[in-house]
């Protein structure tokens, strides 16, 4: 059967779900962040506080590009997520919506490098650099890095890379197959590809 991109009532529920969920999620992280900033303060390193973490908030685009395996999944997945983060009290505000649109940008990116016809550890760690790289320059507009001391810069970066690649790049794939495994996503792209090939 051809693979059509246009979305079902399913998808706009897997999103929905999965952007409440990890909406939650992205709140803890935020004072996870926020406590690693207060620690580092002292040593003149606060701006790398929430370096270790980043790539959490990049989960919500990634995981449902990977399960759903559609254009646009993505991009409102995080949108959601950040949106909802923001009701629930994040206290960066409205700017964490904006930040959700470019980060899903980020992922769509790495999925769209493939068409949206290839899903393997390499996709997703792409699809995480480009969450990397594209955050990186938005947070670096905010916060002027140009002003900072390059090695600093770096290790913001370094730091960001390693959180997405192991939050997303790896983290997201292991989540998607485990409930795949688990017979959780058989109505979805993901769920149907392992059925197509269990039944090989």
């Amino acid at each position: 059967m051809k693979k059509t991109n246009a979305w079902k009532l399913k998808d706009i529920l897997m999103v929905a779900i999965t952007a409440m969920l990890f909406g939650v999620v992205y709140l803890g992280t935020v004072y996870i962040g926020s406590y690693l900033t207060a620690l580092l303060t002292p040593a003149g390193l606060g701006i790398l506080g929430n370096e270790p973490v980043f790539g959490v908030w990049f989960m919500a685009a990634v995981f449902t590009s990977y399960v759903i395996q559609k254009p646009g999944v993505g991009v409102v997945a995080e949108m959601l997520a950040a949106l909802l983060e923001v009701l629930m009290g994040n206290f960066y505000g409205p700017i964490i919506f904006v930040s959700g649109f470019i980060q899903g940008i980020g992922a769509e990116i790495g999925f769209g490098m493939f068409g949206y016809k290839k899903f393997t550890y390499a996709t997703t760690t792409i699809a995480a650099v480009g969450c990397t790289v594209l955050s990186f320059l938005w947070t670096g507009l905010r916060y002027a890095y140009w002003t900072l001391d390059p090695k600093l810069v770096i290790s913001i970066f370094v730091i960001r890379l390693i959180s997405s690649v192991l939050f997303c790049g790896i983290g997201c794939k292991l989540l998607g197959d485990a409930l795949t495994k688990a017979g959780v996503l058989k109505g979805y792209a993901l769920g149907q590809k392992s059925l197509d090939l269990d039944e090989e």
